[in-house]
């Protein structure tokens, strides 16, 4: 049996992919027009080289990648002209030639991806399509951006944070702001998800990929038997509410193009609109009400959208913890916000509730779209409450960045459990959510992430003050970049274009942070992880 078979067998629980041979055994690859006297193909023996694997994968990776440039090629071609076919063209064969050369000289090899692997490939994928993502916009003669401003709007796309170094996006040519639309898209449900679709075509197993790149503490549930089913199922929900939410916005008053391009911003909670001003260009209620209630549905958790529609009840989301515990959060944050902007007479009643709606739900859900004023026109309690909701996200398996919901609800739970240990020490008391017990490793694992992730808004915080920010400049802008919600305090309000070379590169590998969930990254510095 071959190892891709393997894989694939894992995913249907038959022989998980995990329990193939170690690292340090000998592995089989099969040199094709080698053959024995007997016909057959001669098998070599070789020492498997996770080296050769991380080329193998990203290679595939980035070839698939480089096709994603055809429909922005095709937005310049009906809209502004060969000129700017050519960035996305000459982008698009970077990608390719890069692809290529990392995947030939290891194509002839059966490849094996484990747990290791898997996280070893995202970060390494993850890094490079940030550099090489960023073509289009150096390559272009609008904007003719430099190499640090080019990687950070790529990784602000890709990352689905909507921070943008760039102004006068109602002058520029419609393909690059549709590039920037498609690279939210691309990142909201996760690239590596998309991959995990695709890869069995290329007979390579895909659950260590998707186990690197989705967030939350419970990975390993799938919806369906095989992983590559359940990544399908996510992006097929995914595309269908893109289009439910276009034709919203369309229905709104928006133009056709605008639509498709905020609905791929709206549903990957990533923020960016083909206007300066973002929403508060169009001054209509219909169209915030529309972003807010779509932002409120990309918080979440996708597969409940899957269980839903496989059980034909809306049960299946209801009665899930999580969920009930998001949206009465969401409630509380959005109702003192707009009971507040009405109190403080900034906006009369209605104009109160549909701009703190929209506001309230696109900061919380870190999207990151804006209305009008905000936040430097705003009573300054409200933006620093959105700030401090940004960090709660929405519900794990949604697109929005952030610490996510069930991470806080454990966290409550657990303090909840700690307070009546005090009062009955020799009490056994379980972390429960809905029914069913938390495993002692889950809370673990929450309570390491929780800490890692202050620890990193601590860390850029004061490295950005290093930079020269000041401090309401570095901890406003910091929330934004790792909590992947793009709007900052002070300096970065309006914009991230004020910020140095230094800053703007600490920036871009915040975003990373928060998007990969700190521990992909850490994990690499760990000398055991290379043992």
């Amino acid at each position: 049996m071959k190892e891709a078979d393997f894989d694939e067998q894992g995913d249907a629980g038959q022989s998980p992919a995990i329990d193939l041979p170690k690292p340090d055994t000998i592995a089989v690859a099969e040199f094709p027009g080698r053959t024995t006297t007997g016909g057959k193909k001669r098998q070599v023996a070789y020492r498997r080289s996770p080296l050769r694997t991380a080329l193998y994968m990203v290679g595939v990776l980035m070839i698939l990648f480089s096709a994603t440039m055809l429909p922005p090629m095709a937005v310049a071609w009906w809209y502004d002209g060969y000129d700017v076919v050519l960035p996305f063209a000459e982008a698009m064969g970077a990608m390719l030639g890069l692809g290529l050369i990392f995947w030939l000289p290891v194509c002839r090899f059966k490849i094996d991806l484990r747990n290791r692997d898997g996280f070893v490939v995202v970060v390494a994928f993850w890094f490079l399509l940030s550099l090489i993502g960023a073509l289009p916009f150096m390559l272009s003669d609008n904007p003719h951006m430099p190499l640090v401003d080019a990687v950070f709007e790529t990784v602000s796309g890709l990352t689905t944070t909507g921070a943008t170094v760039l102004s006068g996006l109602d002058a520029m040519p419609k393909a690059i702001v549709y590039y920037r639309a498609q690279l939210n898209f691309l990142g909201g449900m996760g690239i590596i998800v998309l991959a995990v679709a695709l890869l069995p075509m290329l007979g390579i197993g895909g659950m260590q990929l998707y186990k690197a790149e989705t967030p939350g503490p419970m990975k390993d549930e799938k919806l369906t038997p095989r992983i590559t089913e359940t990544a399908k199922n996510l992006w097929y929900i995914y595309v269908g509410l893109n289009v439910v939410c276009t034709l919203s916005f369309w229905a709104a008053g928006m133009s056709f193009f605008d639509a498709i391009c905020h609905s791929f911003a709206t549903l990957a909670l990533g923020g960016f609109s083909t206007h300066d001003a973002s929403i508060g260009y169009f001054n209509s209620p219909a169209i915030e009400l529309v972003a807010g209630f779509f932002s409120l549905v990309a918080a979440v958790n996708f597969a409940l959208f899957f269980l839903a529609w496989r059980s034909r009840s809306i049960k299946a989301i209801l009665h899930d913890a999580e969920f009930r515990f998001c949206m009465a959060v969401f409630g509380g944050i959005i109702a003192t916000a707009c009971l507040y902007l009405y109190l403080s007479g900034k906006f009369p009643l209605w104009e109160s509730f549909y701009h703190g709606f929209f506001q309230a739900a696109s900061v919380i859900t870190d999207n990151g779209l804006g209305t009008i004023g905000y936040p430097a026109d705003w009573p300054i309690f409200v933006p620093l409450l959105l700030l401090l909701g940004s960090f709660f996200g929405g519900c794990v398996g949604s697109t929005c960045g952030g610490i996510k919901a069930i991470r806080f609800l454990l966290l409550y739970k657990q303090s909840v459990r700690e307070a009546r240990l005090l009062i009955r020490p020799s009490a056994q008391i379980a972390v429960k959510l809905g029914n069913h017990p938390i495993p002692d490793r889950v809370m673990q694992a929450v309570w390491g992430f929780y800490y890692l992730y202050i620890f990193s808004y601590c860390f850029f915080s004061l490295a950005l003050a290093a930079t020269g920010v000041d401090l309401v400049t570095a901890f406003g802008t910091v929330a934004g970049c790792l909590n992947n919600m793009g709007i900052g305090l002070g300096e970065t309000a309006v914009g991230f274009s004020p910020l140095n070379d230094a800053a703007t590169w600490l920036m871009s590998l915040a975003m990373l942070v928060g998007r990969l969930e700190v521990f992909p990254l850490l994990l690499l510095f760990l000398p055991d992880f290379w043992k």
